[in-house]
């Protein structure tokens, strides 16, 4: 097996189950797959530039589906998004959206290193930490 191989292997790209609790006490949910860097880049691009909210927006636009695949917003949605609705509310969404990219980004690259941790006092080459006096 090659490389990309065990690595599709080893990812699950279904869709999972996201929600979110509304004001009115119901809950809002939403289905989304792992983002690619595909899909970022292209909310990058349809983003402004250094503009985090309207690529988070984008990437809620273009991710969230309904339990069928069928999504949940489009393009026009936006300007309600961000005018119709209360900040908390659209961030609360956003924030479930980016924190999931976050753990899963951090489940799949979980580093190992065949080195053991240093020991208080030395370096990692094993060697003894020294520290700089000063006139």
């Amino acid at each position: 097996m090659n490389a990309l191989d065990r690595l599709k292997k080893a990812v699950s790209m279904k869709p999972q189950r996201k929600a979110v609790d509304l004001p009115d006490g119901s809950e809002f949910d939403f289905w989304m797959s792992p983002l690619t860097l595909a899909e970022r880049a292209r909310a990058q691009k349809l983003s402004k530039a250094d503009d985090n909210t309207d690529l988070a927006l984008q990437l809620l636009v273009s991710k969230a589906k309904d339990k069928n695949g069928v999504p949940m917003f489009t393009q026009g949605d936006l300007a309600d998004l961000r005018n119709r609705l209360p900040a908390s509310l659209v961030e609360s969404l956003m924030l479930l959206l980016l924190d999931s990219e976050e753990s899963d980004g951090d489940e799949a690259l979980d580093m190992k290193s065949d080195q053991e941790t240093p020991e208080a006092g030395q370096s990692a080459n094993g060697g003894t930490r020294r520290s700089r006096k000063t006139a």
